[in-house]
């Protein structure tokens, strides 16, 4: 059994390849930073909490950052 690919090289392709390159990274910039974001307004909203609504959530105030970083976090 043979296979056989074709490949079409042109002055665009290599072009081509360099944008299409730029705008995947950009868009998996986009991607981690709005995570990050999300996860220190995590942070943010439990600090303001009292110490009394943090017990409710069975949390203590120096354990808030393993709380919210528990699936990054490999302890």
């Amino acid at each position: 059994m043979a296979y056989v690919t074709q490949s079409l090289s042109t002055p665009f392709s290599s072009i081509w390849a360099g944008i299409s390159g730029f705008f995947a990274n950009v868009g998996r910039a986009m991607i981690v930073s709005s995570s990050a974001e999300a996860r220190l307004r995590k942070v943010e909203f439990l600090n303001a909490k009292s110490d009394e609504e943090l017990a409710a959530l069975n949390l203590r105030r120096e354990d808030i950052p393993a709380f919210v970083f528990r699936d990054l976090m490999h302890i």
